[in-house]
């Protein structure tokens, strides 16, 4: 019997503490997000009733803030950069197993070495050649998202295919099978828990992030979420905490529900792409 099962309600009652502890901060942005402004900064635990003033801010927030538009931009970003990563990716970790030359080796260290880069080291040539290639709309920001979200994507895929036996496309190939139809009918659905894992981190990363579209994107015609709510700034540097906390809100919901949707697949295919590779 190993140590984390000798007390299993202790274990049980520590890592339900850990959990209450992460989804506070959610928590305290969805109570607040319905209370007047004045009493956020007051008073921003209290459940008192009379603080409550119902979808005011989430109104302020949408007025304020062209959320529709944003939030258009914000899934058109998404949603294509996701696909491209997932598109290039698996093909690009395919051919590095299946090839497993000198050049593929050397492919596969620099994606790794991708993954440790920090951003803070190319943001500012980054932005220069975005704006010399013409790269800052929504679409162009796609080709980015794909180059810094690539080295995960890689990792775990090669892993995964490691563990595909050859087998199988060499079969297919006999069988006069070309060379994408056995990658889409036979490597992409044996790939499915990863694909969808690598999915979902992905998303999440985009869907929240602000520096890449704030340093990329014209912003005079597009807006991610997360830029639109730093508009919410008023004179003198202040905000308006009510009207930021129902949009931030409204934000987080739907990549809740897709992460809701996929989680079961996200430690499966992690845990295949990792162990694999």
């Amino acid at each position: 019997m190993n140590e984390k099962t000798k007390h299993p309600a202790l274990w049980t009652l520590l890592f339900t503490i850990v959990s209450l502890l992460w989804i506070f901060p959610i928590v305290l942005v969805v109570l607040n997000s319905f209370k007047a402004k004045i009493h956020i900064a007051s008073d921003p635990f209290s459940f008192d009733p009379k603080y409550f003033i119902g979808m005011a801010n989430y109104e302020l927030g949408l007025r304020k803030t062209h959320f529709s538009t944003s939030f258009l931009w914000t899934v058109v970003v998404t949603v294509g950069s996701v696909i491209l990563i997932l598109l290039c990716t698996s093909m690009c970790a395919w051919w590095i197993v299946r090839v497993n030359n000198w050049f593929a080796k050397l492919l596969y260290v620099l994606f790794l070495f991708n993954m440790i880069v920090p951003f803070q080291m190319v943001m500012y040539t980054l932005s220069y050649i975005t704006n010399a290639l013409k790269l800052n709309t929504p679409w162009g920001l796609w080709i980015i998202y794909l180059g810094f979200g690539a080295g995960l994507a890689v990792f775990i895929f090669t892993g995964v295919i490691k563990g595909i036996p050859q087998e199988l496309e060499e079969s297919a190939m006999l069988d006069g099978a070309s060379v994408p139809r056995i990658f889409f009918q036979i490597i992409v659905p044996i790939m499915r828990p990863s694909i969808i894992s690598v999915s979902i981190l992905q998303a999440m990363w985009i869907w929240n992030d602000y520096l890449l579209p704030y340093l990329t994107l014209d912003r005079d015609k597009y807006m991610t979420i997360s830029i639109a709510v730093q508009y919410l700034k008023e004179g003198y540097g202040s905000i308006d905490m009510g009207a930021m906390m129902g949009c931030l809100v409204m934000a987080i919901i739907p990549i809740i529900i897709f992460y809701l949707i996929c989680q079961k697949y996200i430690i499966k295919g992690v845990m295949s792409g990792a162990v694999k590779g």
